[in-house]
């Protein structure tokens, strides 16, 4: 049996209706791909404060708020995923890779651009048809 996984993703847009993107550590589970920021759902811990100290541990920015947007289940084979993906309506701070991952502002059309992991392609088509 595959370990499981819960996953709060952040869909963060700025003011160009740009998204954020990471590029995942190469010694990560789907390592040298490019990722929506967040990270594992803590037990006991609430979506949102996953969410907002996961942005702020990664990316230095303060998340003033945010909504749901959809949830996605993907089975890698070796790890299973709940990916519990919220868009992020405002923030505060400046984006910068604490953990010395690269970071890109992308717009949703160029998000074909760059290698996601399989979990995450149901995230783009959803962002294409919905948001852009």
């Amino acid at each position: 049996m595959s370990d499981f996984l819960h996953v709060a993703v952040g869909v963060i847009r700025n003011d160009l209706g740009e998204v954020l993107i990471a590029l995942r550590d190469k010694n990560q589970h789907q390592g040298g791909l490019w990722e929506f920021p967040g990270g594992k759902v803590e037990l006991g811990e609430s979506l949102s404060d996953a969410l907002y100290r996961e942005i702020q541990e990664e990316l230095d920015l303060e998340v003033l708020s945010s909504s749901p947007l959809l949830k996605v289940e993907y089975d890698y084979g070796d790890k299973r995923v709940l990916l519990d993906v919220c868009l992020v309506e405002s923030f505060q701070g400046k984006a910068k890779g604490k953990e010395g991952q690269p970071i890109r502002w992308v717009s949703f059309k160029k998000l074909g651009n760059y290698e996601f992991p399989q979990g995450n392609q149901e995230i783009i088509r959803f962002l294409q048809e919905s948001l852009s």
